[in-house]
């Protein structure tokens, strides 16, 4: 695969050249809290982040034991889509979970 990250793109019929940076991406975390059951963090894990049962079930105890668990990297709206998501999902479930996203 190709590395675009500070690759020059020089356009031939005008000769100017551009800087292709790579596009940020973004960390999406899952919170500890004492109401979320763990059978609905990795529903959500499963559901939203696509994550086989065992990757779901060792993120969850990330979020348990360590606070925090991370679901994953993505371009910005995919992040936001996706906290969107999870949020929409604990409100259904009347539970705090908290999911945010950060700058990688």
């Amino acid at each position: 695969m190709a590395d675009f990250h500070n690759e020059i793109n020089e356009n031939p019929d005008t000769g100017i050249t551009h800087d292709l940076d790579e596009p940020v991406s973004y960390r999406v975390l899952l919170h500890n809290d004492n109401y979320s059951t763990m059978e609905f963090v990795v529903e959500v894990l499963e559901i939203v982040f696509h994550k086989t049962a065992s990757e779901a079930a060792q993120i969850m105890l990330n979020v348990h034991k360590k606070g925090v668990g991370e679901c994953g990297i993505f371009p910005f709206s995919i992040a936001e889509t996706k906290v969107s998501i999870v949020s929409s999902m604990a409100k259904k479930q009347e539970c705090p979970l908290l999911c945010t996203m950060e700058e990688v």
